[in-house]
Order: C-alpha cells, then sequence, then structure tokens
C-alpha cells in the first residue's frame, strides 16, 4: 500500500472527524505522511487560524512518527491569499461561473458553497459537487439542457487553475462528472466533452504541476471511475503528465481507501511513478517520486 495521502478533511470545515483522529488513524494504517487540506472558501467555514495552530501542534506531536504536511484546498475562483501560510495547495475548481449566460441567472440557484435543498440565490458562482438536483438545475435551467456547454465552460475554466492560485497539485479534475454515473448528463467518451477535457489538461501539463489520482467519489461509492477516468488518465501519461494519488477522505476510515485500484490504474495507463511530497532535513516540503512497485527515489522543492 502506498504510504502517504494528502487531500485530509476533517471538522474544521466539512469533514466527520478531528485532524488528531485522522492522525491517529494514519498511523494505524502504516502510513509514513499524512497531508491535511482544509477548505479555505467562500460558503465552507473554517478557522483558518485555528486550523494552522492545530496542524502545528500535530507536526510536534508525531515528529519522527508521521511527516505531517500543513495544506489548503483552495477553489480556482477564490483569493489565493487565503493559502499563505499553507505548505501546499491542492487547486481545484468545484464551482463554474455561468452568469454570463444572461438573464438566466435572475432565477436563482444555490450559493457556492451549501449543501442540501435548493434555495434562492443570485450569488455566483455555482457549485458542480454539492448535489444532484443542483446539477440538474444548473445543466436544464442555466444552460438549457446543454451539459456539454457546461462541461466546456467548466474546462475552460479549469484551464486557468494553475495561473489563477499556483496551487502545488491539481484536485479531482473532472470533478464535473461527479453526478454523471446516476444521472447520465454527459457521454464521456464523446468529442464535445473530450476535447475541452483534454485542451485544459495538455495546458495544465505544460505547467508541470502534477494531477490528482483521487480516491474520494469511488471510496464514497459515488462513481464507479476514479478521478480522472480512464481515458484521460491515459491522455494524462500520454501528454507526459505527473501523479499524485490521494484518497479525498473525510472521515478516517476513507484515509488510503482505494489506493490499490489507483495504483492499479495509473500502472495499466503506463505510470511507474507517483509523487508524494515530504519534509525534508531543513523542514522545506519537496518533492519525492515512490516507484508504483516499490521503491523511492529523487526529489526536488515543491
Amino acid at each position: 500500500m502506498l504510504s502517504a495521502d494528502f487531500h485530509i478533511h476533517t471538522k474544521f470545515c466539512d469533514g466527520a472527524d478531528t485532524p488528531e483522529q485522522m492522525a491517529d488513524e494514519a498511523l494505524r494504517l502504516g502510513l509514513k505522511a499524512l497531508g491535511f487540506s482544509g477548505h479555505v472558501e467562500s460558503g465552507v467555514v473554517m478557522d483558518v487560524s485555528a486550523y494552522f495552530t492545530e496542524i502545528g501542534r500535530l507536526q510536534q506531536q508525531y515528529k519522527g512518527k508521521l511527516d505531517i504536511i500543513r495544506g489548503v484546498e483552495l477553489d480556482n475562483l477564490y483569493d489565493p491569499a487565503a493559502a499563505a501560510d499553507a505548505e501546499y495547495v491542492i487547486g481545484s475548481t468545484h464551482y463554474i461561473d455561468a452568469s454570463h449566460i444572461g438573464d438566466q441567472a435572475s432565477a436563482g440557484f444555490v450559493r457556492a458553497g451549501e449543501h442540501g435543498d435548493i434555495k434562492t440565490s443570485d450569488v455566483w458562482p455555482v457549485a458542480v459537487d454539492s448535489s444532484p438536483e443542483q446539477m440538474r438545475v444548473l445543466g436544464e435551467q442555466i444552460y438549457g439542457g446543454d451539459y456539454y456547454k457546461l462541461s466546456k465552460d467548466y474546462y475552460e475554466l479549469e484551464a486557468h487553475v494553475a495561473d489563477r492560485i499556483h496551487p502545488t497539485f491539481i484536485g479531482h479534475f473532472d470533478l464535473v462528472t461527479r453526478y454523471n454515473d446516476q444521472m447520465h448528463y454527459l457521454d464521456e467518451s464523446d468529442n464535445r466533452y473530450l476535447r475541452p477535457a483534454l485542451d485544459a489538461m495538455e495546458y495544465l501539463v505544460s505547467k508541470d504541476i502534477p494531477f490528482e489520482i483521487n480516491c474520494g467519489a469511488a471510496n464514497r461509492g459515488r462513481k464507479k471511475e476514479l478521478y480522472p477516468n480512464m481515458t484521460l488518465l491515459r491522455a494524462l501519461y500520454g501528454f507526459g503528465g505527473r501523479i499524485i494519488i490521494n484518497s479525498d477522505a473525510h472521515d478516517k476510515s476513507r484515509i488510503a481507501a482505494c489506493f490499490d485500484k489507483a495504483q492499479a490504474a495509473a500502472l495499466s495507463c503506463g505510470f511507474r511513478y507517483t509523487d508524494v511530497l515530504a519534509h525534508d532535513e531543513d523542514g522545506s516540503v519537496v518533492w519525492k517520486q515512490i516507484d508504483l512497485r516499490g521503491e523511492s527515489s529523487g526529489h526536488g522543492n515543491v
């Protein structure tokens, strides 16, 4: 089993367990490194100062036993200043700004970051991953049933994540498909879907930023495939992209969940190595590579 996981949420944002509970479970599982990645974005209430303080405390508590790295997950559309004190940043696109569509925007949609029942709001942007109901409203009412236009807008925004927030790695690249297994709003083999996705991917690969193989939807039974799906993962390898494997755990039972599936998927697409983060001797966070069949290798600065 891979022994590091860098996409972890806790009670500080939308997770179920405390950071210490997550760290204890990571130790029990035999992990050597754990990265906390609390959400810092509008609509997700988190006391960032208290979060960083607690992660700092745990870094000292687990020193020599578990390499804990202080990170955040920052959305593409939000202020990078919110991540100023983080040791690494996951750059994710959860929201889509469809206000350019026109008068339909006045109909009212879920406020970015809210979950549960549809509520009227003229606040943009709108999440693509909060509920099937919201996705249906977004697709049908805002985009007039043209989910390919919706996904094109998503990927055109996703292509800017490197330039907007300069992330350490890119989170769940094809999150726009979160509800596609149950709603079937996109044919993920259709060129109307694939072309914008591949264009965004190729551009982001040129920035030399790793792509996360995200196990979150698979380990919670929401999707059969991982993010990115196998078609996109093969393309990522073909573009010369790099990967990092993470669980996107929101409770301790999901830490490192589906890592075997992710490792097998990566190997089948041609990847031999996955990147991981680590503190070096002077306390800096650096990249290291882990051979998916065994051994670690060189490193460089994040």
